[in-house]
Parts: C-alpha cells; sequence; structure tokens
C-alpha cells in the first residue's frame, strides 16, 4: 500500500540530462549557479562541458559594478571551465585610458596562459578592435600583448581552426610575428580561416613585403581569407594558388581609402588562382574607393566576383561620376554576381537607367541594396522586371535619396506601388524601400 504522506517529487526531477543540460544552456552564468544549487542532479548539470564550450567576454571600458562584477564573473567561469573551451570571443568595449589598457593587458596574459595550460579543444578565437595604434597602447604594455597572444597561439596552433583579429592595427613586424606563430612548431599551418582585415596600420604598402609573403606562404590549407587590398599582389596570389588551392573557397577583400591601393596586379595572376581554385569566390567591399580609374585597375574581368559594395560614406566628391562603373566595369561579372551594395551620395546623380539594365544583365544577382538618388518610378519598373521573372532577386533593400524636405508625395507613390506587387512582395521578396531626404 503507497504511503500518502510521502511528498511528490517535481516532474523536473525526472528530467532527463540531455533535456536538463538544453535549459542550462540558455541560462547566463548566474542562473546556472543559482539552478545548480537545487539538487545533486542539477549540480552535475552545471558541470557539463558542453555548457561551457562557447563564450564571449567583453572588457568595458566605461565601468560600472554591474558590468564589472558580470566581466568578473565571465572571467572566473571561463577558467574554472576553460579546459572545455571551442569558441572564444574577446570584445574590448570603448577603451579609454592607459590604465584600463594596462589592466586588460595583465587580465589577458593570466587568461591566455591559464588556457594555454589546460586547454586541448579551442579551435576558435577572436579578439577584434584592439587598436594597438592607439596613444594608450603605451609600448611596453603593448609589446607585452603581442608577446602573450603569440605565445598563446604558438600552443594552440596544432588545433586552432579559425582566427579573427580583425582591427588589430599594428605593424608589418607585429602582424607577421603573430601569424608566424600559427606555424612556429611545424613550419607550416593547417588553419582554415583567417580575418586579417584592419589587422595592419593604415597606409601600409603590405603588397610589397617579401616578410608577409614568407609569412603567407606557411599557410597550407586556408580556406576563407579576409583581409585588404592593400595586401594583394601577384606573388600573394602566386602563394595562394600554390598553397592552398585544393581548399579556397572565399576570399574577402577590403579597400579603404586610406589603405595604398595603387598597386599593378595581374590579371593573370587572378585568373591561374581561379583556375587551380574552381570553388573560388571573390567579395570586394569598397571603402570611399569610387573614382572609376581606381576602380578599373583593381576589378579585372578574371577575377571571380560574387559580391561587391560600394560604400561612399556620405561623402560627395564632384571629381567623380558613377555611370562608367555601373555600364563598364560591374557586367563583366553578369555571370558570377549574387550580391550588389551602392552607398552613393555624389551630387544629386541619378542613376536609374544603368542601374536597371545592370541589374538585368546579372543573372544570378539575388540582393541588392541600395541608397542613391533615384526617382521612385525606378522602383515600379524594377518589380515590374521581377515579375516578369527578368530578374531572380530575393532580397530589395533601397533608400531613395531626395533633394526635397517633404517626401510626402513620394511615400505615396511608393505605397501605390506596394499596393500593386503586393502579392510579389509578399510571397517572394525580402523587401524594404523608404525615402530619405539629403537637404
Amino acid at each position: 500500500m503507497e504511503d500518502d504522506n510521502e511528498p511528490e517529487q517535481s516532474s523536473w526531477a525526472h528530467l532527463p540530462d540531455v533535456c536538463l543540460r538544453h535549459v542550462f544552456h540558455w541560462l547566463d552564468d548566474r542562473d546556472r549557479s543559482r539552478a545548480a544549487l537545487v539538487c545533486k542532479k542539477w549540480s552535475c548539470a552545471m558541470y557539463s562541458g558542453s555548457l561551457w564550450r562557447c563564450r564571449t567576454i567583453t572588457f568595458y571600458g566605461q565601468s560600472s559594478r554591474a558590468r564589472t562584477l558580470e566581466f568578473q564573473s565571465a572571467l572566473w567561469y571561463t577558467k574554472k571551465f576553460g579546459k572545455y573551451l571551442k569558441h572564444l570571443e574577446v570584445k574590448l568595449s570603448n577603451p579609454y585610458n592607459t590604465p584600463f589598457i594596462k589592466k586588460f593587458q595583465v587580465t589577458m596574459k593570466g587568461l591566455l596562459s591559464h588556457l594555454g595550460k589546460c586547454n586541448s579543444h579551442l579551435v576558435s578565437l577572436s579578439i577584434k578592435y584592439l587598436e594597438l595604434d592607439c596613444l594608450i597602447w603605451k609600448n611596453v604594455v603593448r609589446a607585452q600583448f603581442i608577446k602573450n597572444l603569440a605565445t598563446f597561439l604558438k600552443r594552440m596552433s596544432k588545433q586552432l581552426d579559425y582566427l579573427n583579429l580583425k582591427g588589430a592595427r599594428i605593424t608589418l613586424e607585429e602582424g607577421c610575428e603573430l601569424l608566424n606563430s600559427l606555424s612556429s612548431l611545424t613550419n607550416r599551418s593547417l588553419i582554415s580561416e583567417i580575418n586579417i582585415e584592419d589587422f595592419f596600420s593604415l597606409h601600409l604598402s603590405v603588397y610589397s613585403s617579401a616578410l608577409f609573403h614568407q609569412t603567407m606562404s606557411k599557410f597550407h590549407s586556408l580556406t576563407i581569407l579576409t583581409f585588404n587590398y592593400n595586401c594583394i599582389s601577384d606573388e600573394l596570389l602566386d602563394i595562394l594558388r600554390e598553397r592552398s588551392s585544393h581548399s579556397l573557397c572565399t576570399l574577402n577583400i577590403k579597400c579603404h581609402i586610406h589603405d595604398p591601393h595603387g598597386q599593378v596586379v595581374s590579371g593573370m595572376s587572378w585568373a591561374n588562382l581561379a583556375k587551380r581554385a574552381p570553388k573560388l569566390n571573390v567579395n570586394f567591399f569598397f571603402e570611399r574607393v569610387m573614382k572609376h580609374d581606381h576602380l578599373a585597375r583593381i576589378l579585372l574581368v578574371e577575377i571571380p566576383v560574387r559580391s561587391i559594395s560600394l560604400r561612399s560614406c556620405y561623402f560627395s566628391d564632384p571629381d567623380w561620376t558613377m555611370r562608367p562603373t555601373l555600364t563598364n566595369l560591374l557586367p563583366a561579372y553578369w555571370h558570377g554576381l549574387q550580391k550588389l551594395t551602392l552607398e552613393l551620395n555624389n551630387d544629386h546623380e541619378l542613376l536609374d537607367n544603368e542601374l536597371l539594365q545592370l541589374i538585368l544583365s546579372c543573372k544570378r544577382l539575388l540582393f541588392l541594396k541600395v541608397w542613391a538618388f533615384l526617382s521612385v518610378s525606378f522602383m515600379e519598373r524594377l518589380l515590374q522586371n521581377r515579375a516578369e521573372r527578368k530578374c531572380i532577386l530575393t532580397t530589395i533593400k533601397v533608400r531613395i535619396y531626395t533633394a526635397q524636405d517633404d517626401s510626402t508625395e513620394e511615400e505615396r507613390l511608393l505605397a501605390d506601388i506596394y499596393r500593386k506587387f503586393k502579392y510579389l512582395i509578399d510571397s517572394e521578396l525580402n523587401y524594404f524601400v523608404i525615402t530619405y531626404p539629403m537637404v
């Protein structure tokens, strides 16, 4: 006979371990700690390695008590469960003075030293926007940080598969020292993805450096490489062809107005790389590099371009016009271009016909984002062509610049256009179109 006085156990007590770990997965550190006090079973769940595979630590420059405690907690748990880590991201948010940077450097020294000794699973490391060229990084602190990071990368070189040091802004010698750490044990690295966008300081002609070429020749299995155009040369393309053509899939290339981009790169070098790496796609991101002669030197027809982004960043320049780029350069990629972003502010230059013709010529174009001076009728013409299956766009995001304070009439016309093509937009498109006064 059952004892009616025996207390009923909650259904949570019988929750399978896999479900319990899934619940813990959605809790932050503090809630996990509290939940672990409930019972022995929940305490064991707390120590499940699957809960600690990914971690993001943010160092807040503008400190507050809550943020300081949050940071200390995250750091403590990283050290406590660091042996399980597979993906680590470190963020430096708004550093504001030298003492803060010194604290960051000392803390990272201890953290990296601990992980280097206890962790054998880390495959992904991201430390973005260090901006080591800022004055708040004193020489001694900067040198010590780079030394500690290089030592850690050397220890992790056999297992690390992804490294993101975007925005480090360091010298050529320091940058090559860090990259060489990934191959120092075997003189070759099998890492598959590297992000070194804005890795080197501004104005450096990295493309002419024999040290950089020697460093890059040690990477033998690159799949994705993200970097700046001031690193591109015939020598680098030949190195990628010889070392990583069997694996290389994506090159993400940023070209900024303040980075040197006047070097001459042979179309034959691009053609040879594309031939040996048939899966290769190249994505270009231009920041204020808008003049046709500059772009023509870079956008060679032999490059297997998948995506192009051209951003003038609100700067207007009477010395350039976008029309020849739309009519002469970009149509060369009609067979492969899938994504096009144009953010243009250039003396009210209307580009309706040229842009529409480019879109219709690009047979694989799926994504279109345009901020420019356009007439509202452009949207109707574009949607009509999309309805007639003359293009295959699935995303249309347009900001129509206007020189008028009052855009009520344009908004009304856009609403009429939306109603006319509502059936198409709602069923097949990711669609967002607005007017934006530029006065």
